[in-house]
Order: structure tokens, then sequence, then C-alpha cells
């Protein structure tokens, strides 16, 4: 049997339609987001009743949500390095399941430090299986496409969040013990198991570990099912030669091509976090503390967060028809006006109307960044790089929070707001200046899958 050197894995998958494979794949991974939302919160909701059952303070409750942060932060990078090492379908599994077997464990919690333990390993999870389905997604889909199915997973998987809030609100307050309850629900996430068995590892990951006849297998499978359901595939373009692959492993950090988009990104997912995370965390107490009631402070921003699953369709919209760089830009530009806006009011309505605006476009910036982070670096990288520059993003709010509640002490409200707004500014100055344009070489893939239409069916790349 003759070695099979090279299978063309990228241009193979760029030229094929979406087909029944790639609709189960998305579902599968929208499922796991699904669970990741709903499990992301469930500390925040259930944090006022532990509180009074094991009379703890808030600082300690901070201590806790602080740690978790720098449990995101480990579980990215120790996921990227897996992901290059094991394979993307079988860390994807892994990490899955590591955060729904770590909230279950909070079901049995006996004090505050034993529940904060278990949601220190919980977000480790819920970080690292986001880094992986991020690029997941990316080497499976056509690179014409790939955004916008990006998106479609987490329009699904952001409903995670309404729905988590909705069973806590009915579950809670039964009994003493059923806050447990919540944390029952997001360990649901291990039915993502079903979905295991019909999924394909990334031929392109098994392409650039040598192992060239499973990603031949892989890439058979998905054309035959391409070609039972369209008709006959175009001819794949033929690869281009490739400079010698730096070993993956934090050794990467030396070649200027994997360091200089991991720079970037970390900047990109760092001012997300802390812009983002800055609004959605302190909205309501600031609020509130300057006036206005509990009650109407957490409904206005109930209402706001109904642009969120919207703004992942707005980005599944224009992701795949602009260039995402630029995107990026111009969402990162109005998230900071209407932060700021937001800030400077205590109209109901134009509260409402400003946070709405934030919520959307940060969840359309969120999927828009999920689309474009994994195009900046080659197969070898793009996991570590990936995750390396999300888990940075993540650490960084362990320290966003107490930045926020110096400004507002001693600065006031209306700073808090114009610190949020010049950090989403500065991201997008940063990609505006620095960040590389990746359309043209999407654009680039689907006119040669156009310019094949008529050809024979090709299966295989000898």
């Amino acid at each position: 049997m003759q070695h099979i050197r090279t299978t063309n894995a990228a241009n193979r998958l760029d030229r094929l339609p979406i087909t029944t494979f790639h609709k189960r794949t998305v579902l599968a991974v929208a499922f796991a987001y699904f669970f990741e939302f709903a499990d992301i919160n469930t500390f925040a909701i259930t944090a006022p009743v532990v509180r009074e059952q094991w009379g703890a303070d808030v600082n300690h409750v901070a201590y806790v949500t602080s740690l978790s942060f720098v449990g995101m932060f480990i579980g990215a990078v120790v996921a990227g390095g897996l992901a290059d090492r094991l394979g993307r379908k079988r860390t994807l599994t892994m990490t899955t399941l590591w955060f729904t077997v770590w909230s279950f464990a909070c079901v049995f919690a006996w004090d505050l430090w034993s529940l904060g333990v278990f949601r220190v390993l919980t977000s480790a999870g819920l970080s690292a299986m986001t880094v992986v389905a991020v690029v997941y997604i990316s080497e499976l889909f056509p690179s014409a496409k790939r955004g916008k199915f990006q998106a479609y997973a987490i329009v699904i998987g952001i409903c995670g969040t309404p729905v988590t809030n909705l069973i806590a609100s009915a579950v809670v307050p039964m009994s003493d013990w059923s806050w447990r309850l919540v944390y029952l629900w997001g360990s649901l996430g291990a039915l993502f198991l079903f979905f295991v068995r019909r999924l394909e590892e990334s031929p392109q990951w098994l392409e650039s570990r040598g192992r060239h006849e499973e990603a031949e297998a892989v890439l058979t499978r998905i054309e035959a099912r391409a070609t039972a359901e369209h008709g006959p595939l175009p001819e794949p373009r033929q690869p281009k030669p490739k400079a010698p692959a730096v070993k993956p492993g934090l050794g990467m950090l030396k070649d200027k091509k994997f360091l200089y988009p991991t720079i970037l990104l970390s900047v990109l997912w760092i001012t997300q976090t802390i812009g983002f995370f800055g609004y959605s965390s302190w909205a309501p107490t600031l609020l509130a503390a300057e006036g206005v009631s509990v009650e109407d402070s957490i409904f206005y921003v109930a209402l706001t967060t109904v642009g969120a699953p919207l703004g992942s369709f707005l980005a599944a919209m224009v992701t795949d028809r602009f260039e995402r760089k630029w995107c990026l830009v111009v969402f990162g530009l109005v998230i900071a006006a209407s932060g700021l806006l937001y800030g400077l009011t205590f109209t109901p309505v134009l509260i409402v109307v400003f946070g709405f605006l934030v919520n959307l476009f940060e969840r359309g910036y969120t999927a828009l960044a999920y689309a474009y982070a994994p195009e900046l670096y080659g197969t070898e990288g793009r996991s570590l790089g990936t995750s390396v520059a999300y888990g940075l993003g993540r650490l960084s709010n362990a320290v966003g929070p107490l930045m926020i509640a110096g400004v507002y002490n001693g600065v006031g409200y209306q700073a808090v707001f114009m610190v949020i707004a010049g950090t989403w500014t500065l991201g997008a100055l940063v990609l505006a200046v620095f960040g590389p344009a990746t359309r043209r070489r999407r654009m680039a893939a689907e006119a040669a899958a156009a310019a094949g239409t008529g050809a024979k069916s090709v299966t295989a790349t000898p």
C-alpha cells in the first residue's frame, strides 16, 4: 500500500458544501456551549443563599470568584497543549466531562471553601472546553463559512444562561438544600457523550501529526457523505509548499509567527474580558449604589440581556461577508460608546436601550473573535495559541473587579464606565493597527470551490 505523504486536508474541507455532518457537529458543540453558559453563572446565582447558610461574607465570595478566573486561565492553557498533542475530539470530550464532573461535585459541598475548590476546578474545565471547541469548528468547516457556524453554535449555547436563571429562580426557594439542584443541572453537560460517537477527529490535526492514513480515512467518510447529499464534488486546490513545522509546545513562543498573533489576541481577550465583565458584573450593583432600587436595577439588567443571543445572530450574518478584523473594530467601538452612554444616564428607558446595545454587540464581538482567533495560526500551534490568549483574558478578570471597585470608590460612578469604554477602545485600536486581515484567504478558497463546481467527484488525493 502506497504511503500517503499529504492528504491536502484544508483544501479538501474548504470545497465541501455544508452537510448533515457539519450540522451534527455544530449541534454537538452548541450542546456543550449550552451547559458551559449554564454552568458559568451558577456560583453567582447560589452565592446569596450559600453566604446565609454558611455565614460567609462578601470577601469570601470575591475570593472564590477571582480564583475561578485563575482556574479558567490554567484550564485554557493546559487544554490547548493537550488538544495539540492528543487531538481535538478527544480533548473536547475530556474537558466537557471534566467541568460536568466537578459541577456534580458541587452538589455535595459541605462549606464555602469546598464549594470554592470545586468551582475553581469546574471553571478550569469550562474555559478548556471553550477554546478546544473554537478550534474544532475552525478546522472542520470550510473557511468561507466557518464564522457563521461558530456564531450559530453560540446562538444556541448562550440560551443556557436564561434557561438556568429560570430554573434557579424556581428551585432555589424550594428548601434550604435545593440550591444544590442548580449544580446538578450544570452537570447534565455529561450527556455530550451521546454525541461523541458520531463526531470525527480533525483531519488537519491528524495530518499535522503525520497520521496521514487516519486523516485520509476521515476525509473519505466526510466526502462520501457530501457526495451522497450534494452530488459530485469540485476538485480541491493543490496544497502550497509549507515551511518546516515548529514542534508543538511552549517552545513555539520563540517563533515570531506564533508569538505575534498570541500577543495580539491576548490584548483582544484582555480588553474584552475587563470591558464586558466590568460592565456585566457591576452594572446592577452600581445602579443600586446610585439610588436605583435593587429590584429595578436587576430588572433593567435582565431586559438588556435579551440582546445577547441577537448579537450572536448578528455576528452570523456579517462574519463571513466582511473582513472579520474590521467587524471586530466596529463592534468594539459601538460597545465603548454604548457603555459610556449607559453610565451617563439614569433614565430607565435609556439604561435599557444602551445596556441592550452593550449586550448585543458584545456577544457579537465574542462570536467574531471565536472565528477570527484560530485563523491567525497554523495547525500545529492553533490550539495552544488560541488557548494561551484566551486564558490570559480570563486571568485578567482576577484583578479586573478590584480595578473597577478602586475606580468607583476613588473617582465615582461615571468614571467606571469611562474606564470600561477606554478599555474597549484600546482593544479596537490595537486590532485596527496590528490585526492581520483574513478575508482574502477565505474568498480565495470560496472562489476555487466555485470554479471547480462542475468537476468530477473527488474522495481522495494521492
